[in-house]
Formats: C-alpha cells, sequence, structure tokens
C-alpha cells in the first residue's frame, strides 16, 4: 500500500478485517529510508514527503488497527524507529525528524491506550545489513560492541518480543537493537 494514500491504507485495513475478523499485532516498518540530502539542496516538498510517509503513515496505519482491534483483549502495536532519532547525521534531518516523532508518537500513544489491552513500542534499529552480508568488511563488524553488523532477524526478534501475549508490562518502550553501536557513538569510516 502506499503510506502516503490514506485512503489507500483504510483500504487495506477493510480487506485485511473483512477477511481474518480481527487483527492482534501491527508492525508498522514502511518507511523511506535512504534518502540523505544536503540541508541546503533538500526541498521543502521531500522533507513534507518523509514526514507524510514515515510518521504520518503510521499514524493512521495505528487509527486503523485501532478500529479493527478495539475491544479486543489482547493487541500489539510495534512501530520501527531508528537509532537515528538521537544520532544526528549530516543531510539525514528529513529522517531523523520523521523516527523521532514516530518514537515520541509512539510513547504518547502508549499512556492514550492504557485503558485497553494494546501496548505500543518501538524497535529502533541501528546497522541492520539487508543487502549482501557476505560484502561487509571486517571493520564494519569490528566497530560494533557485539562484534558483527545486523541483520534482519535481529529486528524480528525484538518485534516477537515486544508482540508476545504474556509481555503486557512492556509499554511505551523505546527498544534500540544495534549492538551496542549508541554507547560507541562513532562509525569507523
Amino acid at each position: 500500500m502506499d503510506l502516503e494514500d490514506k485512503k489507500d491504507i483504510e483500504r487495506v485495513f477493510k480487506s485485511v478485517g473483512e477477511r481474518l475478523g480481527r487483527i492482534d499485532v501491527l508492525i508498522n516498518n514502511g518507511a523511506i529510508a535512504h534518502f540523505s540530502r544536503s540541508i541546503f539542496d533538500l526541498e521543502v516538498e521531500e522533507f513534507d514527503r518523509v514526514i507524510s510517509v514515515n510518521l504520518r503513515g503510521t499514524f493512521i496505519c495505528c487509527k486503523e488497527f485501532l478500529k479493527i482491534n478495539n475491544g479486543k483483549d489482547y493487541g500489539r502495536i510495534v512501530n520501527i524507529g531508528s537509532t537515528r532519532w538521537s544520532q544526528g547525521e549530516a543531510g539525514w534531518e528529513a529522517y531523523c525528524a520523521s523516527k523521532g516523532g514516530v518514537i515520541s508518537m509512539s510513547q504518547t500513544m502508549a499512556v492514550s491506550l492504557s485503558e485497553g489491552k494494546i501496548t505500543v513500542n518501538c524497535v529502533s534499529p541501528g546497522w541492520i545489513e539487508c543487502g549482501d552480508y557476505s560484502e561487509l568488511r571486517e571493520t564494519d563488524h569490528s566497530q560494533h560492541p557485539s562484534g558483527r553488523v545486523g541483520r534482519p532477524e535481529d529486528i524480528l526478534r525484538a518485534c516477537m518480543f515486544l508482540t508476545h501475549k504474556e509481555n503486557d508490562f512492556v509499554n511505551g518502550e523505546n527498544i534500540v537493537v544495534d549492538g551496542g553501536m549508541t554507547r560507541k557513538m562513532i562509525y569507523e569510516d
């Protein structure tokens, strides 16, 4: 679905709701992730698009999930943030702002939904290699306190933990999955 198109999001959730009858878990992972542009070259429309897809799209998906899950005895929302919400790098203003917004919105949403059975948390990945892992250099791995670059399944395991029915006491959290890099704060060339 197009995360910038409210009607498209509504259509998909309506279809899934009609087909399945209920939705217990929502993991919001859609985003414009590879967007870096100098602040001097970044157009306001480009900034707006990243915010629209990454933050507004996540918000709309949460709203549609809540319509289907309303009144149920179990619900989990996991929004994917990023370590870039707190680690700035030149040229990433739009992306960092969008992910900071996702994390803040998730924390507030956890409080707003506290009367029900839905928890809302974030997972903030660091360097997760989705391409050819074998092409990474030894220095890519060794700079991480965990001794390696992350893999998609590292994020999956964090999401599985947060969505487990018995984990209803973890709520409003942002779990950083980055091999310890935010503690080190320096990426080597």
